[in-house]
């Protein structure tokens, strides 16, 4: 099966990419080693425990894409304040929406919803999707990438797109180097009812342990979820503490987790189903190889400390699709290192900025002497007083400042 271009991963971040690209006259083939078939939403059905907080300039990507009215048709949570504060101190910071004279700072979806939405776009595509496909082997064949599928299929095309997540197997198997190294947290995710409104405010506690998130959950009106007491959970912590977490029984979990959380909500009166997930960083060192990128997870992975993720992930997919479609018309090849490489030299610092920027608060907030606590909550103190830098922390969060592809300005 010949393609001008084979995508690996239909996640968020793969789905988006082929999305971007539908219009372009080119050949191109989806494969993804699970179901592509779209669930049927029950508006009464209970949260998934995997979310991202998607910021503004995810929105109008998901919007260019025609996607995000079937993500709020479903669920969506908007959230306009976020609250941070350090457990072991006095230091605490407040962003606000209207600070930039925004209506939020982004939106609670469930990853599910999202990829629902997605899929709906591509089955109304002309994308080739194949589902349920697996990568068994993956050579070069002249110009080509013969990618050889379990049950015995092959696909050739000249540009191989990895998007198939952390443990990505097109990076293994194209022995892309990595720089990685474990967190030794674990994060374990759930959703939760308080006692008390959320206010549409992301939470977040740094404990000695680890970062402690309550994100807003919104339901339907007509939904058993309905109101503002429900939030999706992400509390990273030690190994041994989280394998101890785990093994409580509902209700005990739920005094923990209020305990940790400073009962800023109130009483957790009930928490769904837990997942425990290790947490580890991974970076590429290229994010190309002649006829060959990566994109989202498969070129990043970082800690969940701001939900930003998915984020770098779509826009990954934007500016990737903005440089394949420009040479297309350009009658470049698509799989020219040069023309691979302006998406490289695009993505690569940004994403890296944003790494060290979340690898130090990770230290800041795990530091224990005296003199280094002082400063953080003498810090947090300081900035909070100063609104000039919260709005430009803001701004930056929304995706309103920076090098923006076109699926993401205003």
């Amino acid at each position: 099966m010949q393609a001008d271009l084979i995508i690996v991963g239909a996640g968020m971040v793969g789905s988006a990419l082929a999305l971007a690209l539908r219009d372009s006259g080119l050949e191109i083939l989806l494969v993804d080693g699970g179901d592509l078939s779209v669930k049927p939403f029950a508006p009464d059905s209970a949260f998934e425990p995997r979310v991202s907080a998607l910021s503004v300039a995810s929105q109008r990507i998901l919007e260019r894409l025609d996607v995000w009215p079937a993500i709020a048709a479903r669920r969506s949570s908007a959230y306009r304040d976020m609250q941070v504060w350090d457990g072991s101190g006095t230091g605490n910071i407040h962003f606000s929406a209207a600070s930039v004279h925004a209506e939020t700072l982004g939106h609670i979806v469930e990853n599910r919803v999202v990829q629902d939405a997605l899929l709906e776009g591509l089955l109304e595509s002309n994308i080739g999707l194949l589902a349920n496909s697996r990568l068994a082997q993956m050579r070069r064949s002249g110009d080509d990438w013969l990618l050889t599928l379990e049950d015995g299929r092959e696909l050739r095309a000249p540009l191989l797109i990895a998007a198939d997540g952390a443990n990505s197997t097109v990076r293994r198997f194209a022995g892309c180097a990595t720089r990685e190294w474990d967190y030794l947290h674990h994060a374990i995710v759930t959703s939760v009812r308080c006692s008390q409104p959320h206010q549409a405010t992301a939470w977040q506690r740094f404990t000695d342990d680890g970062p402690l998130a309550f994100l807003p959950l919104h339901a339907p009106a007509d939904s058993p979820m309905a109101g503002e007491n429900w939030c999706s959970i992400v509390w990273s912590t030690t190994p041994v503490e989280a394998e101890r977490l785990m093994a409580l029984d509902d209700a005990q979990f739920c005094v923990e987790l209020g305990k940790a959380f400073e009962h800023r909500l109130g009483t957790v009166e009930h928490a769904d189903r837990r997942m425990c997930i290790p947490l580890r960083q991974r970076h590429a060192k290229r994010y190309i190889e002649p006829g060959l990128a990566l994109v989202g997870d498969a070129a990043h992975s970082i800690h969940p400390l701001a939900g930003q993720g998915v984020n770098l992930g779509f826009l990954d997919a934007a500016v990737l699709a903005q440089v394949l479609l420009r040479a297309h018309e350009r009658g470049e090849s698509l799989a020219d290192e040069r023309v691979l490489s302006r998406y490289e030299r695009r993505r690569m610092p940004h994403n890296l900025a944003m790494m060290a920027a979340m690898e130090g608060f990770q230290r800041l907030f795990q530091a224990d002497p005296l003199p280094v606590r002082w400063l953080r909550n003498s810090g947090l103190k300081w900035v909070d007083d100063l609104p000039e830098a919260k709005a430009l922390f803001v701004r930056q969060a929304l995706g309103l400042v920076g090098d923006l592809p076109d699926l993401a300005r205003p």
